[in-house]
């Protein structure tokens, strides 16, 4: 009998210690694991592509269609448009307020992405502007800025900057001195800020006495206007045209006013009728240009990335450049 309990407990001892040796694991190495390599993440950039629409309708009201200024930003907003997939709905408020304000309404109840404003006025348009906050749709405005209401943001030439080249482009052709004629358009915000760049620059020439006569921009009074100060003042020397139409409703009344063949005038914009009239070498000297293509083009992208959901910045100053003969027989390689 003690010889078979003897047998039963060696034979429990050697199942334990199986057991305990089947069940016991290999203890890891005690080398601390090394974690997979992150990746580097992309240096944020500003965005190069711009985000396609998807046949979203774009509203958009110009000041005027009869200034080549215009029907080249439209142009190029028509070819931006179809490119990123959107439809534009162009209208044009030909200088009137309230067919600007009509027409804003008219967006609101399309219901549109978003509307692109050149304002006819930059106070009175604030009113839309607001309304279309209310109905909560995005507000660009081109060229002319709104004194109003929410703006996503705002497109346009340097126009301070453009003043202060014109200002100096006149002081030097009448010798720092005489009468100045500024053709102007105070109504519109793109043009105050033209006239503020040319008064700056006034300040050095004080033997130049600045005249303000206003013309809405547009060819016939603006040669309404310099008739009548040509009669007023036959001691002018210079005029500046806020826009091409200005300067050359100038350019005509001074060829059709005996004793105004040497008053020089610069312009704004850079049109082709201008252009041919500065390669001539006439009284038109120069303008100062601007780039409607651009401001349209970029007006769209902006757009479309604000759809997008990027960030877009409040303002973007398109830059401005002068055009004179030397510079145009550059640019034909002469």
């Amino acid at each position: 009998m003690k010889m078979r309990y003897l047998l039963a407990a060696l034979v429990l001892v050697s199942v334990v210690v199986v057991l305990s040796s089947c069940g016991k694991k290999e203890e890891p190495k005690t080398e601390t694991p090394v974690p997979p390599v992150a990746k580097a993440a992309p240096t944020p950039s500003a965005p190069t592509e711009v985000p396609k629409g998807s046949g979203q309708t774009i509203g958009v009201s110009l000041l005027t269609k009869t200034h080549v200024f215009y029907q080249d930003m439209e142009v190029a907003m028509q070819e931006e448009a179809a490119k990123l997939g959107y439809k534009l709905n162009v209208m044009s408020a030909e200088f009137d307020a309230n067919t600007q304000n009509s027409q804003v309404d008219n967006f609101i109840v399309q219901k549109v992405a978003a509307i692109i404003l050149c304002p006819a006025d930059s106070a009175s348009v604030g009113g839309a502007v607001k309304k279309a906050n209310a109905a909560g749709i995005p507000v660009f405005t081109a060229d002319i800025s709104a004194k109003e209401g929410d703006i996503v943001c705002h497109i346009a030439s340097d126009n301070k900057r453009g003043g202060e080249l014109a200002a100096e482009l006149i002081a030097k052709a009448v010798n720092g001195k005489g009468k100045v004629l500024v053709i102007d358009h105070p109504a519109v915000e793109s043009v105050q800020a033209r006239t503020a760049g040319f008064d700056e620059v006034m300040k050095k020439y004080p033997d130049i006495k600045v005249i303000k006569q206003p013309a809405e921009g547009q060819r016939a009074k603006a040669r309404e206007v310099t008739e009548n100060m040509l009669s007023a003042n036959p001691d002018l020397k210079g005029i500046f045209g806020i826009n091409d139409d200005s300067a050359l409703g100038a350019l005509a009344a001074c060829r059709a006013h005996k004793g105004a063949a040497k008053i020089v005038i610069i312009g704004f914009d850079g049109t082709p009728e201008a252009r041919k009239e500065i390669a001539a070498g006439g009284q038109l000297l120069a303008d100062v240009v601007q780039h409607p293509k651009d401001i349209a083009t970029t007006t769209i992208d902006t757009i479309a990335r604000y759809l997008a959901k990027q960030e877009v910045p409040k303002a973007i100053p398109v830059p401005v450049d002068v055009l004179d003969k030397a510079a145009i027989a550059k640019e034909e390689g002469k």
